[in-house]
This record gives structure tokens, C-alpha cells and sequence, in this order.
């Protein structure tokens, strides 16, 4: 018998009256992660014009320092890098132990360290861990709209706590105690120190009575820490040193400028450890094996790390003046990150229209705050100052001769 033609093995036709329509999951109709729409855009109007600054995404122009590129090419020389185990290689583990006793003075043991694949991983095993369908989980908004969106992809209600200059955007007890009166119990409070979009900071105190407040409250506090080492005139407080229940989430993306290398990890609870390591072991495996063993080698960098930390104060110092000249002259105080967030309320009702509107004219790509702001984000813009300093001149004179 001859094979099958292909006309009679095609897959039917969704209108055939005969063939059931599938459903798409409710779960997968979460907002778009934007500033990824963003650089979609940007490059392709760098493949027409070639003309494009990048002030839209939050990633380090810099390599992976040269002490971590050294250890992925010996680790390629030889060695089979098959799956690790599912909480990440006993070396890196107990590195970044030694991180904390070097950098904040914690003792934490390497059981309780987690390495996951990026931060994004870590929020997915953090969220699944601590949290059950119909948990009501608070954060400040502005915020990184991936907390959010993820929460709603695993069913959990995300608590937005409308957050401005008066709090330097950051959660406060009373902003707390008024969403558990106005909609009763939260599960879980999300905080950033340093913060994105808005690069601000919480004060050892101020974190320190939100801990207290989670402890006493049976409220998990899950910690973003993925901008520690990238500040501007104080250290980060660690969360971990004020709450021992506290799920803690960094990455190698930013001050190690691992971006596209995707590792990160959690301090996690013993409570949690066992959880987080079932969920782990059927979510993803393990981490990358490549890019843990070249990890090790990145907490002997921190000479050639300060030296892009101190590219970054540049840059902030050269927009916080260039700025409001050009008109943005309402900006979030950067206390740390890469970030300036800018109320353009006196330029425009629409800051995703305004973005278009900047890249098309300009070739400046820069975020619209509804990625971080569904409420007031219309009336904001992130500009990332990751990038080189001659970047941010140049966007500065563009954007200043644009709106003139």
C-alpha cells in the first residue's frame, strides 16, 4: 500500500463542524512582561536605522567579569556538565553562604541556600512554596510587573498598595494594616530594596518594622535583593538578617552582570527547603550547570564589579542633571539600581503612546510605566541607565533637543 498523501494526514481544520475547539488555560492570560514588547521594537528600528540607544532594559552593558569567563572555559575543558542537583552545586552554595558572612555578617548555613535558574526562578519556586491558590499577596505598585504576573499565572491574588514620593514608593505597616481591613488577610508581602522601576530603598528600620510586622501578622515576606551591591551612598539592609522566616531572592544577572547566563538564588527557610527542592526537581531539573560553575569564581571579582557600580553613579550623576533640562524633572529618588522613573504627567496621558513616540523620533527606547504601574503608570517612564556613559549623553541631547 502507498504512504499517505500529505492532503490526507493534515491536521483538520479548526472550522470543521466535526473537530472540538481546545481551550487556552486562564492561567496564560497574564499581561505581557512590556519593556520585552519594547525591545522588539527597538530592534527593529535599529535594524532600519541603526540609530537606537537602549534605556529600556535593565541589563549591564559589561560582560561577565573576566574571573567568571576564565572558569566557563575551564569548566568546558573536560568536564561533562550533565544535571546538577536540583538546589545547585555544593561549591556555589557554600560561596554564596560565604557571601553573607563576608557582606552582611549572617551565618546562614549552605543547606539553606537555593540555586535556581535566575531570579525569575526563584519567584516561581518562592511563590508555588509559600503560597495557595486564593492567597492575597501585597506589594507596592510601581513594582516589577513579573510579581504579579506570575502570582495570577499560579492563581494567587496579587494586592497592589498604591505607593508615591510620600513613601519613597515603598510598602509601609499602615498601607499593610489598610489592605487587611479594606479586603481581608494577606498571605504574602513582596518587597524590593533597591526597588524596579523606581530605584529606592528601604531603610534598615523601615525593613526591619515590615519584618516584625510579617512576623507577627503571619504574613510571608518574600525579599527581592537583586540590586544589592548596586547603591549609591549606603548598603542595602538584608532581610534575612531581620527575619529568619523570610524567603530571600538575588541573581547573578545584575551586579554580576550575568544576564543572559540565567542564575540566581533563594535563602529559604528549613520550613520551605523540602518543598522548594520537590518543586525544583520537577520544574527545572537543576540550574545550569555551566553557568554555576563558573559562578563560583564571581565573588572574587569585586574589584572589576565596583568599577561598573561606579559607571552606574555616573551615569545616574550625568541624567539627574540632564534630565530636567529635557523636561523630566519629577524623578523617583534613585537611591540604587539603574533606574530613573519619571512622572510625565505634563507631557503626556499615554506613556505607551509616548514611548512609541520617542523611540520612532528619537531611536531612544525607553519603558512606559503601565508595565509597572497598571493603576497611574499612563502618566510614567523608566529610562535604564545600565548602559555606557556616552549612551546616556547622547540620549540626554536628543531628548533635550526633542522637546524643545
Amino acid at each position: 500500500m502507498p504512504p499517505p498523501t500529505r492532503a490526507a494526514t493534515a491536521w483538520p481544520r479548526s472550522s470543521n463542524p466535526d473537530v472540538m475547539a481546545l481551550k487556552t488555560a486562564k492561567r496564560g492570560a497574564v499581561a505581557p512582561f512590556i519593556v520585552m514588547d519594547v525591545m522588539r521594537a527597538a530592534a527593529e528600528r535599529e535594524a532600519s536605522h541603526g540609530d537606537v540607544l537602549h534605556l529600556e532594559v535593565g541589563q549591564p552593558s559589561t560582560p561577565a567579569p573576566r574571573g567568571v569567563l576564565e572558569a566557563a572555559h575551564r569548566a568546558l575543558d573536560g568536564q561533562v556538565l550533565g544535571y546538577t542537583l536540583a538546589l545547585g552545586i555544593p561549591p556555589l552554595r557554600a560561596a554564596i553562604a560565604a557571601h553573607y558572612r563576608q557582606s552582611y555578617g549572617l551565618n546562614l548555613p549552605a543547606d539553606r541556600i537555593v540555586v535556581t535558574t535566575g531570579s525569575s526562578g526563584g519567584f516561581i519556586l518562592s511563590f508555588l512554596a509559600a503560597f495557595d491558590a486564593g492567597d492575597r499577596v501585597a506589594m507596592a505598585s510601581p513594582g516589577y510587573p513579573a510579581y504579579r504576573n506570575i502570582l495570577q499565572a499560579v492563581d494567587v491574588e496579587p494586592v497592589l498598595l498604591p505607593a508615591g514620593p510620600d513613601t519613597r514608593y515603598q510598602p509601609t505597616v499602615a498601607m499593610l494594616e489598610a489592605a487587611q481591613r479594606e479586603t481581608g488577610r494577606l498571605a504574602g508581602l513582596i518587597v524590593a530594596s533597591p526597588a524596579n522601576p523606581t530605584g529606592t530603598m528601604l531603610s534598615a528600620d523601615e525593613l526591619a518594622e515590615l519584618a516584625a510586622y510579617c512576623s507577627t501578622s503571619g504574613i510571608r515576606l518574600i525579599s527581592d535583593e537583586i540590586y544589592h551591591g548596586i547603591t549609591y551612598g549606603s548598603v542595602a539592609a538584608a532581610t534575612a538578617a531581620r527575619d529568619d522566616q523570610a524567603v530571600v531572592v538575588n541573581s547573578f544577572s545584575k551586579y554580576y552582570s550575568m544576564t543572559g547566563w540565567r542564575l540566581g538564588w533563594m535563602v529559604v527557610p528549613e520550613s520551605l527547603l523540602r518543598a522548594v527542592e520537590c518543586l525544583a526537581q520537577n520544574l527545572f531539573i537543576s540550574p545550569p550547570s555551566l553557568s554555576q560553575h563558573a559562578a563560583v569564581a564571581a565573588f572574587g571579582c569585586g574589584e572589576e564589579l565596583d568599577a561598573n557600580v561606579a559607571r552606574y553613579a555616573a551615569n545616574r550623576a550625568l541624567l539627574l542633571e540632564a534630565l530636567p533640562r529635557a523636561g523630566f524633572d519629577r524623578l523617583a529618588p534613585p537611591d540604587g539600581a539603574f533606574y530613573l522613573y519619571a512622572d510625565v504627567a505634563h507631557l503626556t496621558n499615554d506613556s505607551r503612546d509616548f514611548c512609541k513616540r520617542v523611540l520612532a523620533e528619537t531611536g531612544i527606547a525607553i519603558t512606559p510605566g503601565v508595565d509597572f504601574d497598571p493603576d497611574q503608570g499612563h502618566r510614567t517612564v523608566r529610562f535604564s541607565y545600565a548602559g555606557s556613559t556616552s549612551d546616556m549623553a547622547e540620549a540626554a541631547g536628543r531628548l533635550e533637543k526633542w522637546l524643545k
